[in-house]
């Protein structure tokens, strides 16, 4: 197993990629921390996570709120002794270009993606310190690294937290601390399902794809997973792209 002995915070755990992830982790032994606001499907996933074998706790997690990291991390250390593996999954999406976005959609999307990335990854920090070490997972996205006709504030939020990473990752090498992000393209979850509605909308964005489909929530987990083990132990400041080539046009 993988991940054995490890100790994992997943923060939007509760469905889509994170729920994917935090099933993952859990067959590769680690024991799964899952954080979201979405209390019913959190706590389903826990019990069968528990179900089937696996250790799972659910915490109720806002991202944009330090006081709920500070408390999700708490619980995750007073749960099972130490914390090493934070995944920073939650976040929002919108298409609308810069004349389209308004004052508040800016701050909405700023504040889950690249202020929420910032407390989790601040929240962290001590604790993986005093466990000798730790992996922090930030996910950010292909519109964090290339330009795109119908984003603007999440093409920046997702640039940010691009950037948080090299910096945790500089600051906290010499701590054993690793961070560094994963940059999906169009995946095939209920966040991209709303962005792009009809079918006609989803054929446009796959003809953008050199793959030519999006990808699956499972093909996203096995890079977190990567980078989240050991075997990842020299790699941080690193950047993962699991886009179908979309990044590479």
């Amino acid at each position: 197993m993988r991940l054995e002995g490890k100790v994992a915070l997943i923060s939007g755990g509760a469905r889509g990629m994170g729920a994917v992830e935090a099933a993952l982790f859990a067959e590769e032994g680690a024991r799964v921390v899952i954080g979201d606001i979405l209390e019913v499907e959190g706590q389903k996933l826990e019990a069968e996570i528990n179900e089937a074998g696996g250790d799972a706790l659910f915490v109720r997690l806002d991202v944009t709120s330090e006081e709920d990291w500070d408390r999700a991390v708490d619980t995750a250390v007073s749960r099972y002794g130490k914390l090493d593996i934070l995944v920073n999954n939650a976040g929002v999406y919108e298409r609308a270009t810069v004349e389209e976005t308004t004052s508040d959609s800016w701050d909405r999307i700023m504040d889950v993606n690249a202020k929420g990335s910032f407390l989790g990854v601040k929240a962290v920090i001590e604790p993986m310190r005093q466990a000798g070490g730790g992996s922090i997972v930030n996910i950010s996205s292909g519109a964090g690294i290339v330009g795109s006709r119908g984003t603007s504030a999440y093409n920046a939020s997702k640039g940010a937290v691009r950037l948080l990473t090299k910096a945790a990752a500089v600051q906290y090498a010499a701590d054993g601390i690793r961070a560094n992000s994963i940059h999906p393209g169009p995946i095939d979850t209920d966040m991209v399902n709303l962005a792009f509605p009809s079918p006609d909308e989803r054929a446009e964005r796959v003809m953008e794809i050199p793959a030519g489909r999006f990808g699956r929530a499972e093909e996203v987990a096995y890079g977190v997973l990567f980078v989240a083990s050991d075997e990842a132990s020299f790699m941080t400041g690193g950047e993962l792209v699991i886009d179908g080539g979309a990044t590479a046009i």
